[in-house]
């Protein structure tokens, strides 16, 4: 009966952890240079700004560089 809330206890932490470290994505732009670059914090100086507004959020590094290519704002150097 122990072994079998044991394994119970372990299957729900195995789900909720991979959902408690979800790490989110930003594009941000440095001010004075124009320059883009995805950050996995958002940024807290004024030096850089969340591209797209601050409500923008991606939940993979590739979902926030397919979306880095069609930004208007971020030079391509």
């Amino acid at each position: 009966m122990k072994l079998n809330i044991a394994l119970a206890g372990a299957f729900v932490v195995g789900l909720a952890l991979p959902a408690l470290a979800q790490t989110s994505f930003y594009i941000v732009q440095d001010v004075k240079t124009k320059h883009c670059q995805i950050v996995d914090q958002k940024p807290v100086s004024r030096e850089m700004t969340v591209v797209g507004g601050d409500g923008v959020v991606y939940h993979s590094r590739d979902e926030a560089m397919t979306a880095m290519k069609t930004v208007k704002v971020c030079t391509s150097d």
